[in-house]
């Protein structure tokens, strides 16, 4: 059984993430920012980027793997149903709020229900 996201579930080319971020629909909520737009595909697709001056590298790889274990508990439950083709999610993290496994959790639970109402 697969305990991480796939290749295709990762945006990873720069014109695609600069596309999100001009097109996209912006939902926020203390922390972070979540934008999304339809990608056109079966399946949804996530980027986790920590502001600059986040913290150390080390903070900063933590908090993306926190976010992306989060995204690949709760995308059968929350997502699921949302649109008829998939969405490229841009997730902005702010420092000194999501400190905490549970808050960061908590926040982005919170964006997910209302990406799910929206």
């Amino acid at each position: 059984m697969r305990r991480s996201l796939t290749k295709t579930q990762i945006i990873r080319k720069k014109d695609e993430i600069d596309r999100i971020f001009k097109q996209g629909k912006k939902i926020t909520c203390e922390g972070m920012r979540l934008i999304y737009l339809n990608n056109g595909l079966s399946f949804d697709r996530i980027i986790v980027i920590p502001v600059r001056h986040f913290g150390t590298s080390v903070e900063r790889n933590k908090v993306r793997r926190r976010v992306k274990e989060i995204f690949r508990t709760w995308n059968d439950r929350l997502i699921e149903g949302l649109s008829d083709s998939g969405l490229d999610i841009v997730l902005v993290v702010y420092p000194g709020k999501v400190s905490d496994f549970s808050l960061l959790e908590a926040n982005m639970n919170s964006l997910l229900v209302r990406l799910k109402r929206k």
